[in-house]
């Protein structure tokens, strides 16, 4: 793509620019208003705003980035497009160029798709979930949204991140059920979107819960602590660490001795990971000194048991993106 651009930026410098206007739009595809807005404006070198339908207070964007909420409208003389029920704008006076157009009608359908996959906030809980976390609506939607969801202001939610891309916001001290799911703090519910990143997060430490991916179907962002920045820095493209190449050996040669680990580095003590494995306490004995020839390290050590856990961690990492 990169050179595809070069070649059409050489040929026709403007044609090229529109193309990576397209291309940038097209990578903020599912995001919220405001790294629309901020794109618009950075892209043109002028401020960008939005006002939607209602009584909700504009959004305006500086060049360098910065955020102003509850700006005025646009000026009329300014360069602006209807979108989504409401005004895109551009601080531009005279006429826009190819350039400067190409941005607005892009932002705008931009603009369009979010508010299209908003629009139907009254109508169904899952909407409503969606718009709760996310952090390019304003307050005053989300507010709104957490109204006709029925959330007790002040009352502490969490947002639930399940497998293959669900969203829920339950109660803190609703079960969040069996579903494989990352679950956020407890907030209020103007503070869903950070649960919602956190329970994100979470959901990649969750595993199937099946012999050759055994371990925890729900897992609370809460009880992770520093372990959550893992997630941001463990993708599942990169080379794996020595420790988790072992385990993926394990898995090859030896898929049931996983489970039997996984029982171990979870577990206060043998007896107790047998039981948690429901197996005898001998049977699991001699599964274990199998893995560690395997492995090349003792897992029954303080120290061992701890690498255990961090390889354990770290093969869920890199497989669920």
């Amino acid at each position: 793509m990169r050179e595809l651009l070069g070649r059409i930026s050489a040929l026709d410098p403007e044609a090229g620019a529109a193309v990576k206007v397209i291309a940038y739009f097209d990578e903020l595809a599912g995001t919220g208003l405001e790294p629309v807005v901020r794109g618009a404006a950075v892209l043109t070198g002028v401020p960008a705003g939005f006002v939607g339908p209602g009584r909700d207070p504009a959004l305006r964007v500086a060049p360098d980035g910065s955020v102003e909420r509850g700006a005025h409208g646009p000026d009329p003389s300014w360069c602006s497009v209807r979108a989504g029920g409401g005004v895109l704008w551009l601080e531009l006076a005279e006429e826009p160029g190819p350039v400067e157009a190409m941005v607005l009608e892009r932002a705008a359908a931009a603009v369009r798709a979010r508010m299209e996959r908003t629009a139907p906030m009254a109508g169904g809980r899952a909407a409503l979930a969606e718009a709760l976390v996310d952090p390019g609506l304003p307050e005053e939607q989300r507010a709104r949204a957490a109204r006709r969801f029925g959330i007790v202001p002040g009352s502490p939610t969490r947002a639930v991140a399940l497998h293959g891309g669900g969203i829920r916001v339950v109660a803190a001290a609703e079960d969040p059920g069996g579903e494989r799911a990352g679950v956020g703090p407890a907030v209020e519910a103007l503070g869903l979107p950070s649960s919602w990143e956190d329970a994100r997060r979470a959901l990649r430490f969750t595993a199937r819960g099946t012999g050759t991916d055994p371990g925890p179907r729900v897992v609370f962002a809460e009880d992770l602590g520093g372990l959550l920045l893992l997630a941001d820095t463990v993708r599942p493209g990169d080379p794996p660490v020595p420790d988790v190449a072992a385990l993926e050996r394990v898995a090859r040669d030896a898929a049931p001795l996983l489970a039997a680990l996984e029982a171990v580095a979870s577990s206060p003590s043998l007896r107790a990971a047998a039981a948690r494995a429901g197996v005898h306490h001998s049977t699991l004995q001699e599964s274990v000194g199998r893995a560690e020839r395997l492995l090349g390290w003792p897992v029954r050590e303080v120290t061992g048991r701890l690498r255990l856990q961090v390889a354990l961690v770290l093969r869920r990492l890199h497989h669920h993106p």
